[in-house]
C-alpha cells in the first residue's frame, strides 16, 4: 500500500528514542522506511554534582517530537496522525530512577532523588563490591551500583523505594501503566542469565543477603522492572498516556507498544548487528561498540561491559562516557568566530567542512595531543571531566591537525577496551557498522574508527538517525509479531529478511597510514593520562 493508506490505516510504526542531546521520534511504513520525523534538542545539567535531566523536560520533549512528527504527517500526507500499529520506547542506558509512593516530598510520578544519568562517576565502592560478589563485571553507570551505593551512603529514600527503572522503562510505565523492560536495557540494570533471558537468581540472592540487616521490606526482584524479549507483548498505549504523548487528543489509546529497549539494543538492531560475529559502534555524546558474541569471555574485563542483544544474547561492550562534546563545543566556537564576519553557516555545513579538513591532517595529528573528558572514564580511571588540548613546543598546530586530533579522541578510549576483546580474548570480526553522530559526515568518521580499530567500518544510509529507526523497527516487530504475520518468526530473520536484504552500506577498510599515524596518536594518549589526572586533582 501506498504511504498514505499505511497511515490512515495505521499500518506504521512509531519510536521514540531519548538521547543524550536529542529526543527523536520516527514514523516507518509497512516497507519499514521512515516517512516523517520530529525531534527535540536538550542537555543534561550538572546539579549538586550529579548529571541529570528532569522529568519535565523528558515530557516536554516527547510532546515536542511527537507534535513536530504529527505536523509533518499532516502536511505531507495531508490526514491527521491518530493511530499506528506499535509503539516502542527507547532511551540512554543505565542510571538511577527510583519511585516511591506520590506524596508532598517527591517529585513527579514519586521520583525519590532526581534521575542519576550514565554519565555519573560516584558508584566507585559500589561497583567494585558488586564486581567481587558476583564475580561478574559491574559498571559504575549500572542502575544495581547506584542503587547499592545509595545503601553504602546510607541514603534515606533506599526504604522507600517501590520501583526501579531505566529512563526509557519510566516512560513505557507512564504510557501503558505496565512495569516492564527489554532484556537488553535490562542487561544494564542487573545481569542477565543467558539461559533463561531474565535477571540472573544467584546474584539476585546473593545482593538481597548483602543487604539483609538493613530491612528495608522490599527484595530486588519486587522493584526491577519485568523482563521481556523482543516482539512480546508490552502493554498497550493508555488513555492517559495517549494524552500525555499527545494533549490534542488526536491519538487514540489501545495501540500496541513493543518491550522498551536501551540505545545499545537500537544501535544493534538499526545496523542488523543482532547475530553472532557482528558488532557496531555508535558515536555521539557517549561512544561505544558492541560485539556479539559467540561464547563467553574467558574472565572478567573492568573495561567491558557484559550486555545482551534485544532477543538475550550475549554482547561484550566498551562503553566510553565520554565521546564529541568537546568537539561540538569546539565547532560551536568556530561557528561564533565565523559570526563575527557576518558569517551564519548551517551546523550541518560547518561540521562538514571541519570534518573534512580534519582528513587533510598529518596521520599522527602532528604531535598534538587532546582529552575529550566532560566526565569522567571509567576505563582509564578518571574520576572527573577535564576537556584539554595538549602539545609541545615542536608541535605542529595547525586546522588540519586540530580537528583531526578532536576527532581521534573520541576514539582513543575505546581503543584501549577494544584492544582486549581483540588482542587478550582473539574475537574477530569481518566488519563493525556505525552509526551516530560521528558517521554523519561521508567518510571521514568512518575511514578514522577503521584505521583506530583496524577494522573494516560500514555506514548505512541514515546512520545518524540509527537510534530512533532501531526503536521504530522493533516495534514494526512487536506490530507484524501481533498480527500473526511473523508470530515463529526471530528478530534476525525479520531484519534481514524484510529491513536488510540487499543491503550492505559503504564499507572501508583501514588504511595503512592512517593506522600507522593513530597508533602514534595512542602512544601519547596513553603516556599522557597523567597529564589528565593532574588536571583533575588541580582544576
Amino acid at each position: 500500500m501506498d504511504t498514505k493508506e499505511a497511515i490512515i490505516t495505521g499500518n506504521t510504526s512509531l519510536g521514540i528514542e531519548l538521547g543524550s542531546t536529542r529526543i527523536k521520534a520516527v514514523l516507518i511504513d509497512d516497507r519499514f522506511l521512515p516517512v516523517a520525523s520530529g525531534s527535540y534538542d536538550w542537555e543534561n545539567q550538572l546539579e549538586d554534582g550529579v548529571w541529570t535531566y528532569s522529568l519535565e523536560d523528558v515530557w516536554a520533549g516527547l510532546q515536542s517530537s511527537f507534535r513536530q512528527l504529527a505536523e509533518t504527517v499532516l502536511s505531507r500526507y495531508g490526514t491527521p496522525l491518530v493511530t499506528v500499529g506499535a509503539i516502542g520506547i527507547s532511551a540512554m542506558m543505565h542510571g538511577y530512577l527510583a519511585f516511591g509512593e506520590e506524596g508532598p516530598q517527591s517529585r513527579r510520578d514519586g521520583l525519590l532523588v532526581p534521575f542519576r544519568t550514565w554519565r555519573n562517576t560516584m558508584t566507585e565502592q559500589a561497583a567494585a563490591e558488586l564486581t567481587g560478589t558476583f564475580a561478574f563485571n559491574i559498571p559504575q553507570r549500572w542502575s544495581i551500583a547506584h542503587l547499592y551505593q545509595a545503601i553504602l551512603n546510607r541514603e534515606p529514600h533506599v526504604k522507600d523505594i517501590t520501583f526501579l527503572t531505566t529512563l526509557a522503562g519510566y516512560v513505557h510505565w507512564k504510557l501503558s501503566g505496565k512495569k516492564v523492560l527489554g532484556v537488553g536495557d535490562g542487561s544494564g540494570m542487573f545481569p542477565i542469565d543467558s539461559g533463561t533471558n531474565n535477571y540472573n537468581e544467584r546474584m539476585l540472592e546473593q545482593f538481597n543477603a548483602l543487604v539483609e540487616g538493613a530491612a528495608f521490606g522490599w527484595k530486588l526482584r519486587d522493584i526491577l522492572p519485568t523482563i521481556l524479549n523482543a516482539g512480546e507483548d508490552a502493554g498497550t498505549l493508555t488513555e492517559a498516556g495517549a494524552r500525555l504523548l499527545d494533549p490534542t487528543g488526536r491519538l487514540k489509546p489501545g495501540i500496541p507498544l513493543c518491550p522498551p529497549e536501551g540505545d545499545a539494543g537500537t544501535g544493534m538492531v538499526a545496523t542488523n548487528s543482532v547475530a553472532e560475529r557482528t558488532g557496531n559502534i555508535s558515536a555521539g555524546t557517549s561512544v561505544f561498540a558492541m560485539v556479539v558474541l559467540e561464547k563467553d569471555l574467558s574472565r572478567v574485563y573492568p573495561e567491558i561491559d557484559m550486555v545482551t542483544t534485544p532477543t538475550g544474547k550475549p554482547v561484550a561492550m566498551v562503553h566510553c562516557n565520554n565521546g564529541t562534546s568537546d568537539l561540538d563545543a569546539w565547532v560551536r566556537m568556530f561557528g561564533e568566530v565565523l559570526g563575527l564576519f557576518g558569517q551564519e553557516i548551517e551546523k550541518p555545513a560547518l561540521y562538514d567542512a571541519l570534518y573534512y579538513k580534519a582528513v587533510e591532517g598529518e596521520s599522527d595529528c602532528g604531535g598534538l595531543l587532546s582529552y575529550n573528558y566532560y566526565a569522567g572514564e571509567p576505563i582509564t580511571g578518571i574520576e572527573q571531566g577535564r576537556p584539554l588540548l595538549v602539545r609541545t613546543p615542536g608541535s605542529r598546530l595547525n586546522l588540519a591537525n586540530f580537528m583531526r586530533t578532536l576527532l581521534y579522541a573520541t576514539m582513543g578510549t575505546l581503543k584501549l577496551g577494544m584492544d582486549l576483546l581483540t588482542e587478550q580474548e582473539q574475537v574477530r570480526l569481518d566488519r563493525l557498522l556505525g552509526h551516530g553522530g560521528l558517521f554523519k559526515t561521508g567518510g571521514v568518521g568512518q575511514r578514522l574508527v577503521a584505521a583506530a580499530l583496524e577494522v573494516p567500518v560500514a555506514v548505512m544510509d541514515g546512520a545518524g538517525e540509527g537510534g530512533a529507526w532501531g526503536i521504530a523497527l522493533l516495534a514494526a516487530y512487536r506490530h507484524v509479531r501481533a498480527a500473526g504475520q511473523a508470530e515463529k518468526e526471530s528478530l534476525e530473520t525479520f531484519l534481514q529478511k524484510n529491513v536488510f536484504s540487499g543491503q550492505t552500506g559503504t564499507r572501508l577498510e583501514p588504511d595503512p597510514k592512517d593506522a600507522a599515524g593513530f597508533k602514534a596518536f595512542m602512544e601519547r594518549y596513553t603516556a599522557g593520562l597523567e597529564i589528565e589526572r593532574a588536571a583533575v586533582k588541580c582544576l
